[in-house]
Order: structure tokens, then C-alpha cells, then sequence
């Protein structure tokens, strides 16, 4: 279980913080100032962010087709028929790529 912790000055913990007007002010201007220094940074992470998820989305796809080719040459190879040089370079290079990655 997590114990609560104890407050220093138990006056805070029952009164609420009275501000002025002015100091309401004040805060709000902090405030947006804060959020404001922080747009530009937040909108290098976003592009930052759809960049890799454009990058990913062509992994996953470049995956599929590499995936639909060796279904097609695993077919056609079943039947017996000799495999094209483009199959076997397909091959080659599927086997180069999939040691590449480890």
C-alpha cells in the first residue's frame, strides 16, 4: 500500500490559495507564455513523429510484398517447375537481406 504523504504546513492542505486579481493575471500570462515557448519544439516531435510512422508503414509494406513473392515462389516450386533466375536471384537476395538483419 502507499502511504500518504505528510505535508509540511498543514494551513495548505486546508485553506485555498487566495490570488488577487492581478495575480490571476499574472499566472495566465505564465501560463501562456509556457505553452507557447513550447509549439515550436512540439512540432519538430510531430513531424518527428510522422516520419517514422511513414517510415514503418513502408517497412510493412515492402515486408508484404516480399512476403506475397515467396508465397508465390514456394508455390510454383511445389508443382515441380524449375525456378527462373529471377527466382533464384529473388531467393538470394531474400536470404542475404533476412542474415543482414541479424
Amino acid at each position: 500500500m502507499a502511504k500518504k504523504l505528510k505535508s509540511t504546513s498543514p494551513e495548505l492542505d486546508t485553506k485555498e490559495p487566495q490570488l488577487t486579481k492581478e495575480e490571476m493575471t499574472q499566472k495566465r500570462e505564465e501560463i501562456t507564455a509556457f505553452y507557447k515557448d513550447n509549439i515550436p519544439h512540439l512540432e519538430i516531435q510531430a513531424d518527428y513523429e510522422v516520419l517514422l510512422a511513414t517510415i514503418e508503414e513502408a517497412r510493412a509494406k515492402r515486408m508484404q510484398a516480399q512476403m506475397f513473392m515467396a508465397q508465390q515462389y514456394a508455390a510454383q516450386n511445389s508443382q515441380g517447375k524449375e525456378p527462373s533466375k529471377e527466382e533464384v536471384a529473388f531467393k538470394e537476395a531474400m536470404e542475404k537481406a533476412a542474415s543482414n538483419m541479424k
